[in-house]
């Protein structure tokens, strides 16, 4: 079972970017800052004058999880996840999230879910400390089926332009820390759920949990865990690890003469994943890129500043470990076992 097996292409997906990159670039005006491609767009303030804080906006969906969700009533969770994801987009930056705008569309309103929904939203933007300022509902019976939603949503922020983390302080030697996911956080939900589908309450093994209930973990936040590392000028570089999988968003930030080889090793991926390759004879090319595999998030540190990174984080609960070192090398992303050091 590959990922266009179950409907989706990202191959497809990459080359819709390509197309449509030039008509996005056309719109650049002067106040925009960085390239198009990042985590999450920059831009100054006109008026605000010298030493004003860029806005940060970034803008994604839950995808195919809210399927789940309807199917076991947790809507308030999935919407509380599309809140977190944008916040870490924001942090990847190193921008502080400051305001939530949602977008709920329904076959059928159900005002019942909907409340739940913005529920959902507001304890995480609270969490978060952002408000939930506006938002739209759309009700489109020609559209979706009776009891279809989908969530969507755009988190702004904001950051000095001296303080931007956009991995162009990477060099060789720097290490690659990685934090674990939750699960599958908001990716690859429609070939787990097309492998999965007739084994939703067999227990993934080990954990005491059915299949859609770890499915169903929240996607969470790394917000508290990596803020203080930012404003203390400890990383060089972020990636939150979404579609595309480890490799896909890392090279992200890569600068050109950079290589983030990684270790396979270096983490025993959780049961979940290992439950869906085996079920549905997933090939490891597919894996890779479409699942996180229990890496939610990843920090880009100097050698001299590893360690006390790594220390900090296991010191706030965090089971971080050494993913890997960035070597000299063509811009890109190559797995090879190397013993972790930290």
């Amino acid at each position: 079972m590959r990922y266009e097996d179950a409907g989706v292409s990202i191959a497809r997906g990459d080359r819709a970017v390509e197309r449509i990159r030039r008509h996005v670039e056309s719109t650049f005006t002067p106040w925009v800052v960085g390239e198009f491609g990042h985590f999450a767009g920059l831009i100054k303030v006109p008026g605000a004058g010298p030493g004003a804080p860029l806005l940060v906006a970034s803008i994604d969906g839950v995808g195919t999880k809210v399927l789940l969700a309807r199917e076991h009533r947790a809507y308030a969770m999935v919407a509380g996840d599309i809140v977190r994801h944008g916040a870490n987009d924001c942090l990847v930056l190193g921008a502080k999230p400051l305001f939530f705008l949602d977008y709920v569309a329904w076959g059928r309103l159900e005002e019942e879910a909907m409340e739940e929904i913005v529920r959902g939203m507001a304890e995480a933007c609270r969490d978060e400390g952002v408000a939930l300022l506006g938002g739209e509902t759309a009700e489109m019976p020609g559209l979706y089926k009776e009891g279809d939603f989908d969530i969507a949503g755009c988190m702004v922020g904001f950051v000095r332009e001296e303080e931007v983390i956009d991995g162009s302080r990477i060099e060789v030697g720097d290490v690659v820390i990685a934090l674990p996911s939750t699960g599958l956080h908001t990716n690859g939900y429609s070939l787990a759920r097309r492998v999965l589908g007739d084994a939703l309450d067999a227990e993934v093994p080990g954990s005491g949990q059915s299949a859609a209930q770890a499915l169903l973990a929240p996607h969470r936040s790394y917000v508290k865990a990596v803020r203080p590392l930012v404003e203390r000028g400890a990383v060089s570089g972020l990636a939150h690890i979404t579609g595309g999988g480890i490799a896909g968003n890392l090279v992200r930030i890569l600068p050109q003469g950079a290589e983030a080889r990684l270790d396979p090793a270096s983490w025993e991926r959780p049961a979940l994943f290992r439950m869906i390759q085996e079920r549905g004879k997933v090939p490891e090319e597919d894996m890779l890129r479409t699942f996180n595999l229990g890496v939610g998030f990843v920090v880009v540190a100097r050698p001299d500043q590893a360690a006390g990174v790594v220390a900090e984080l296991r010191g706030h609960g965090e089971a971080c470990w050494q993913l890997g070192e960035i070597v000299s090398g063509a811009r890109g992303v190559t797995w090879a076992a190397k013993s972790a050091g930290l």
